[in-house]
């Protein structure tokens, strides 16, 4: 079982205390930047006040960008999950016909 630490973070000039596992503890500092930066990037456009609002807008800019995020050169990931599975396939088929030959 992996331990877990308290972590004190800032997002929006607002301090918070957080648990996370110890070897988490990178990604976790790395979501608190990204989500610092969005939501700093919404209050300084000026157009949202409330600090709720700005934590559901960056919320929703930020699933937007994870559900919409592609592979390389425009793959989707879970279609790229399906090809690399179907070539798998077709690379046992093959060497299990291979190995009747011998």
């Amino acid at each position: 079982m992996s331990k877990t630490s308290s972590l004190d973070v800032t997002i929006l000039d607002r301090e918070l205390r957080v648990t996370c596992p110890d070897e988490g503890r990178a990604e976790l500092l790395d979501a608190v930047t990204y989500l610092d930066k969005k939501m700093r990037e919404i209050r300084d456009a000026g157009k949202i006040a409330s600090i709720e609002r700005i934590a559901i807008m960056a919320a929703l800019n930020i699933t937007h960008e994870l559900l919409t995020t592609r592979v390389g050169g425009g793959f989707d990931l879970a279609e790229l999950k399906r090809r690399m599975s179907l070539m798998q396939a077709t690379i046992d088929a093959t060497l299990a016909e291979q190995d009747e030959l011998f």
